[in-house]
């Protein structure tokens, strides 16, 4: 309920203050459960994605951001989930939180290069959306966002207005059982990984570089 007033209330205002396309956006299916691969250059990524599309957005967010308590409501309002960093497991607790979000019928919205990128290019992904994919028998739709970096640079805590930004929408794609028997998995997931983190650059306007991003200290 918080959710769906924070959006009803978010959206119109960066409507406003924003010039926000959103190519192809058509693509996203109107229920059930489905993944959404995106690029990730600017903390407010996280805001445009979701105002992009009329669905709830579920984002898996550092556990960090709930310490706090004056972050606290904001990301559990915009339907984020903590995800805690020590102890166990970091990607399989994320990987089962999102099965959880997507056996729900749900939308889960993950970046494949696990950290804001801190230069101009698209990183190679990790595996994680492909194998969710796999498991799920879900699609994943890959998704370029670009202008952000000029709206809300890393390090600056204030976002600037009337910045451009385009959300856009790929084609979904699925890796099946099918590929991981013709190919194996381990080539199967890094294949439809690299294809995917190849297709995000293509929207997002951003060349490929085949090296993981550097992660934030």
């Amino acid at each position: 309920m918080v959710f769906w007033l924070v959006k009803a209330v978010l959206t119109p205002l960066m409507l406003l203050a924003y010039r926000i396309r959103t190519p192809n956006r058509r693509v996203v299916p109107k229920r059930g459960p489905v993944i959404l691969a995106a690029n990730h250059q600017s903390f407010c990524d996280s805001l445009f994605l979701p105002v992009s599309i009329p669905r709830r957005v579920t984002f898996l967010a550092k556990a960090e951001y709930f310490d706090d308590w004056r972050s606290r409501w904001f990301f559990k309002a915009v339907g984020q989930i903590p995800i805690r960093r020590g102890g166990g497991s970091v990607s399989e607790r994320a990987l089962a939180t999102a099965r959880e979000v997507l056996g729900d019928g749900r939308i889960i919205a993950l970046y494949p290069e696990g950290t804001r990128a801190e230069d101009e290019f698209t990183h190679r992904g990790r595996t994680g959306v492909a194998r969710l994919s796999l498991d799920n028998g879900v699609a994943v739709i890959p998704v370029g966002i670009s202008g952000t970096t000029e709206v809300q640079p890393i390090g600056r805590n204030l976002p600037r207005l009337f910045r451009r930004v385009t959300v856009a929408y790929g084609t979904p794609r699925t890796l099946t059982h099918e590929a991981v028997d013709r190919l194996g998995e381990h080539e199967a997931l890094r294949g439809f990984t690299d294809e995917l983190m190849l297709e995000i650059a293509r929207l997002s306007g951003r060349a490929y570089v085949d090296t993981y991003a550097t992660r934030e200290s």
